[in-house]
C-alpha cells in the first residue's frame, strides 16, 4: 500500500492543475474576441460555459474535501456550517450580492447545535430592492439547496425563518478521535504571515506600574495565540531609552559617581536616583543647563555619553527582567534610540510629498480626517513621540514586512494611534485592505475604592512588590487548604507559582480589556466562579481522574485510536460539542483581539465538565472494597480531551497548570 499523504499530495496537485486549466478555459469563452461564431453556435457556447462552471466548483468542492481530510488539524465547525450555507443560499438566491451569513451555536438544545440566522437579513434586502419575500419561504429554499455534506443530521425551520441544524453524532465523534490522535493543531493557514506586537514598553529609570502589567500581560497572551495560529510573530519592547531625562540623569550620575567610566555606579534604586535628579532640575539653573549639554553630547554619540547612558538602561533592565521572569515573558527590547537615526528620513519624505506645514516654528502633518495634527518637528529642532512612532511604523511596514501590527496599549493613547496610522496611510505606507494595523487599547486597574489603583500613601504602586504580595497569599490560600501537608516542597512551590501569577493575569485578561477592572486579590483567588485558581483546580481533578483509575497514558492513546467516542448521554453530546468549539473561539479573538472570550469559553468547559462528571460514571468502582469493577475508557477520553484543550487555552493565556495541587 503506498503513502498515503503523498497519494493525497499528488491528488491535490492534478485537480489544482485541472482548476487552472477550466478557469482559463471559461475566461477565454467570456471573451468573444476569441470565438469563432461562424463555426460554434452562441447557445452551444452557452451550455459548455454553463458545464465548465459547474465542473469547477465540484473540483474546488473536492478540493475542500481533500485539504480537509488529510489535514490534522481541528475543524472549526462554524467556518464548515458558513461554507454550507453560503453555497445554498448562492445557489438558491444566484442573483443576491454579499448576502448575509450568520451562523451561531443555539444557545438552548431542545432547539439544535447550530442555527443559521441569514433568512431574516436576507428579507430586510430584498425588501429594499422592491422585493417583498417571507423569512420562512427564504429559510425553505436556502434549506431545499443545502449541498451534501459530512455534518449536519437534519434541519428545522422554526419561528420567522431560523434555521436549526443538528449535527450528527458521528462526525461529531470523529472529530474528538481526531483531536486525541493528533492533539490540538490550530486550524489550516492560507499563508503564514509576519506578526508585529509592541507591548510592555515601560519608560527607563521609571518604576514598572499596573498599567505596564496590563499591556504586558495582554501583549504576551496575543503573541501566543498567533503563535498557536502558526504566524511568526515578533514581540517588541518600544521602551522609553531616549530623551530629554537622559542629560539631568547623566549630569546627576556624573556628580554622584565621579569614576562612572571606570568603576560601574551601585545604583541600587533607580527611581529614587530619578527623583533626585529632577529635582535638582528643577531647582538648579546651572545643572539644568548642563542637563541640556548632556543631551546635545548624547545625542551626537559621544562615547562616555554612551556609556553612561548604557549603564543607567542596563539597571532598568535589570528591574523589567525580574518581572518579566515572574510572568514567563519573552520579549525583544527595541526602544526609541533603535529609531533615532529613521527619524530624519521620515520627515523629508513628507517633506519631499508637500505633507508638511509650518506652525509657529513647529513642522506639522495633518491626515485626512483628523482635526489634530502630529508635529514631526519641535521649535528647536528636535524630534517628537509622534516622529518615533511614525519611524518605528515604517521600519516594521518596510523592514519587518509585517502583514499584522498590533499595539498594546491604554485606550488613552488611542487617538494618538489613529492619526499615526492616517498619516501613514496619506503617505501610502500601507493599505489597509491588505495590512492590518490596530491599536488593542485597554482601561485603567481600579484599587477596591473603585479609584485608580495606588498605595496608601499615593504612590504608584510597584509592579515587583505586586507580584510578591501575590506569591505570600497564595501560598497562605494553599496551607489553608492543608495542601502542604500533601504536596512535596517542590509541589507546593510549583502550585503556589502557578496560581499566584495565574490569578494575576487571569484576572486582567478574563476582564473585557476596553473596560477598566477592579484589582482584588480576595477575588483573584476565591476558587469559586470565573477564577484561574478555579480553573487550575478544576484542571488538576480531571488530570487526577485517569491516575486514580490507574490508566497509563500508553493506554489513553491506544483507545483513542481505535475505541468510539459514544455520545448517546445528553451531557456527553453537550461536552463533545463545547469542547470542538475551541477553534471558533480562537478564530474570533484573532478578529476582535478580546481575550476574555477565551477566559469565559474555559469556564464553559470546566462547568460542563463538572455537569458530565456528576452525571456520567467514567470509572465505576465497588462501593464495599473501593476497587475498580469498570471503566468506561470513551468517557476517559472525553475526560482526556478537555483536559488537553483546557491546557491549550491555558498555554494561550500564559498559566502554567500543575498536575497534583
Amino acid at each position: 500500500m503506498g503513502d498515503p499523504v503523498a497519494e493525497y499530495t499528488a491528488r491535490l496537485q492534478q485537480q489544482e492543475r485541472e482548476i487552472k486549466s477550466l478557469s482559463a478555459e471559461i475566461e477565454r469563452l467570456k471573451n468573444p474576441q476569441n470565438l469563432d461564431f461562424s463555426s460554434t453556435g452562441l447557445d452551444e457556447l452557452r451550455e459548455e460555459n454553463a458545464r465548465l462552471k459547474y465542473r469547477l466548483n465540484i473540483l474546488k468542492k473536492s478540493l475542500q474535501e481533500e485539504h480537509r481530510y488529510s489535514s490534522k488539524s481541528m475543524t472549526n465547525i462554524n467556518q464548515r456550517l458558513q461554507e454550507i450555507f453560503g453555497d445554498a443560499i448562492s445557489v438558491a438566491y444566484p442573483d443576491l450580492e454579499n448576502p448575509p451569513l450568520a451562523v451561531t451555536p443555539n444557545q438552548q438544545a431542545k432547539f439544535g447545535d447550530y442555527q443559521c440566522n441569514s433568512a431574516m437579513a436576507m428579507a430586510q434586502m430584498m425588501k429594499a430592492k422592491g422585493l417583498k419575500v417571507n423569512p420562512r419561504e427564504i429559510a425553505e429554499k436556502i434549506v431545499q439547496n443545502i449541498p451534501d455534506n459530512e455534518l449536519i443530521e437534519r434541519t428545522e425551520i422554526a419561528g420567522p425563518g431560523f434555521i436549526n441544524v443538528h449535527l450528527k453524532k458521528t462526525f461529531v465523534s470523529k472529530l474528538l478521535t481526531n483531536l486525541l490522535v493528533n492533539g490540538v493543531q490550530p486550524p489550516p493557514l492560507d499563508r503564514k504571515k509576519k506578526v508585529v506586537v509592541d507591548f510592555s514598553s515601560p519608560n527607563i529609570a521609571k518604576e514598572m506600574h499596573v498599567g505596564h502589567l496590563r499591556s504586558t500581560i495582554i501583549g504576551d497572551s496575543v503573541c501566543r495565540l498567533f503563535e498557536f495560529i502558526g504566524h511568526e510573530v515578533l514581540r517588541l519592547n518600544h521602551v522609553g531609552d531616549w530623551g530629554t531625562q537622559f542629560g539631568m540623569l547623566i549630569a546627576h550620575l556624573q556628580d554622584k559617581f565621579p569614576n562612572y567610566l571606570s568603576v560601574s555606579p551601585p545604583i541600587g534604586d533607580l527611581q529614587a536616583f530619578y527623583k533626585e535628579s529632577k529635582k535638582r532640575f528643577d531647582d538648579e539653573e546651572e545643572f539644568k543647563k548642563r542637563a541640556y549639554q548632556c543631551v546635545v553630547r548624547l545625542q551626537s554619540k559621544d562615547p562616555n555619553f554612551i556609556k553612561a547612558w548604557n549603564l543607567i538602561c542596563d539597571v532598568s533592565r535589570n528591574e523589567f527582567q525580574k518581572v518579566y521572569d515572574c510572568l514567563g515573558i519573552r520579549i525583544i527590547e527595541r526602544g526609541e534610540s533603535y529609531y533615532q537615526d529613521m527619524m530624519t528620513e521620515v520627515v523629508k519624505e513628507f517633506e519631499e510629498k508637500g505633507l508638511v506645514e509650518l506652525d509657529e516654528g513647529r513642522k506639522i502633518v495633518f491626515a485626512p480626517g483628523q482635526s489634530i495634527p502630529l508635529t514631526v518637528v519641535k521649535s528647536d529642532g528636535g524630534y517628537t513621540y509622534d516622529t518615533s512612532d511614525l519611524a518605528a511604523l515604517r521600519q516594521r511596514l518596510f523592514d519587518e514586512k509585517a502583514d499584522i501590527i498590533i499595539y498594546v496599549t491604554d485606550s488613552g493613547q488611542g487617538g494618538h494611534f489613529q492619526v499615526v496610522f492616517a498619516a501613514a496611510q496619506m503617505i501610502g505606507w500601507y493599505d489597509p485592505k491588505l495590512t492590518r494595523v490596530e491599536h488593542a487599547g485597554f482601561g485603567v486597574v481600579l484599587g477596591e475604592d473603585k479609584k485608580k489603583f495606588k498605595t496608601r500613601s499615593g504612590d504608584t504602586v510597584r509592579l515587583m512588590d505586586l507580584l510578591e504580595e501575590g506569591l505570600k497569599r497564595s501560598m497562605d490560600k494553599l496551607k489553608e487548604k492543608e495542601r502542604d501537608k500533601v504536596l512535596t516542597p517542590e509541589e507546593l512551590t510549583r502550585a503556589q507559582r502557578a496560581v499566584a501569577f495565574g490569578c494575576v493575569k487571569y484576572a486582567d485578561l478574563s476582564h473585557n480589556r476596553i473596560n477598566d477592572y477592579i484589582f482584588s486579590f480576595d477575588k483573584m483567588l476565591d476558587d469559586r466562579g470565573n477564577t484561574a485558581a478555579y480553573l487550575l483546580y478544576a484542571f488538576t481533578r480531571i488530570r487526577s481522574i485517569a491516575r486514580l483509575a490507574n490508566i497509563e497514558e500508553t493506554a489513553l492513546r491506544k483507545a483513542a485510536e481505535t475505541c468510539e467516542i459514544l455520545l448517546e448521554h445528553e451531557k456527553e453530546w453537550k461536552l463533545g460539542k463545547c469542547i470542538l468549539r475551541f477553534p471558533e473561539i480562537l478564530q474570533k479573538i484573532v478578529d476582535d483581539l478580546l481575550l476574555h472570550t477565551l477566559c469565559d469559553y474555559l469556564y464553559e468547559l470546566a462547568t460542563t465538565f463538572t455537569e458530565f462528571y456528576d452525571s456520567c460514571y467514567c470509572v465505576e468502582k465497588d462501593r464495599q472494597t473501593g476497587e475498580v469493577v469498570k471503566v468506561n475508557m470513551w468517557r476517559m477520553l472525553l475526560c482526556e480531551a478537555t483536559a488537553v484543550i483546557m491546557a491549550k487555552g491555558f498555554d494561550i493565556l500564559g498559566l502554567n497548570p500543575v498536575q497534583r495541587m
